[in-house]
């Protein structure tokens, strides 16, 4: 089972998968999100992929996120100045939690996609966090992950009988950088992957994930096919 946003990390995650012999189900969310474009992009590649990708439509009508509520402005991304103290620009992004941030939301993912794991005796479930260069989201750290095992151990019918679907961060160590070169090997069509999280036309280049997008690819010594003329 991958999650499967149509994000370049959630992307390179199924080709790892893939490369590891597994038979990758995937699972992606329209859940109100300001656009459609990101499942879009799920689709694309789970076909490159030749993968199954089933999209569920669930309600957050309480919002509580810029993502899903469109009278809240997207913020630029904290960016370090010649003149900042780096470690004073580390700790606003990796203390900060944004405004983008949308409540509980990996929880729930992570819970729908235990369900349909369990239910199709899938052997482990795969997603694309990874802790650095994240943009202060609690549900992207290594602690977070490391306590949902816990409770897919004592709140499954296979954890209880000792046979445990394995929750899979490959990404979590890695920086951007590392996962883009790994996209590369592995061969992820990242000209199809979407991160802005505008639904332009091209990637707006200010959001934070548009940012840290275009900073691992230069830092990867990579050209990206979606925003080379926003670097």
């Amino acid at each position: 089972m991958v999650l499967l946003s149509g994000g370049l990390d959630s992307s390179t995650v199924l080709y790892f998968a893939k490369s590891r012999g597994f038979r990758c189900f995937c699972l992606a969310f329209d859940y109100g999100q300001r656009h459609k474009k990101e499942i879009i992009a799920a689709r694309r590649i789970a076909q490159s992929a030749g993968s199954t990708l089933r999209v569920i439509k669930i309600s957050l009508p309480w919002k509580g996120s810029a993502l899903l509520d469109k009278s809240l402005k997207i913020p630029g991304a904290i960016k370090a100045s010649r003149y900042m103290d780096i470690k004073v620009w580390a700790r606003q992004v990796t203390e900060s939690i944004p405004v983008t941030y949308v409540p509980g939301r990996n929880i729930i993912f992570l819970s729908f996609a235990l369900s349909y794991a369990e239910a199709i005796d899938a052997q482990a479930l795969f997603i694309g966090a990874h802790a650095q260069d994240y943009s202060g989201y609690p549900d992207c750290r290594p602690e977070f992950y490391r306590a949902f095992r816990g409770i897919v151990s004592t709140g499954t019918k296979s954890g209880v009988e000792k046979r445990q679907i394995q929750v899979k961060t490959p990404l979590l160590g890695k920086n951007k950088a590392e996962i883009i070169k790994l996209g590369v090997k592995l061969g992820v069509p990242f000209a199809w992957t979407w991160s802005c999280y505008r639904g332009g036309s091209k990637p707006c280049g200010a959001c934070d994930s548009c940012y840290y997008r275009q900073k691992g690819f230069r830092e990867a010594g990579i050209r990206d096919p979606l925003s080379e003329d926003l670097r």
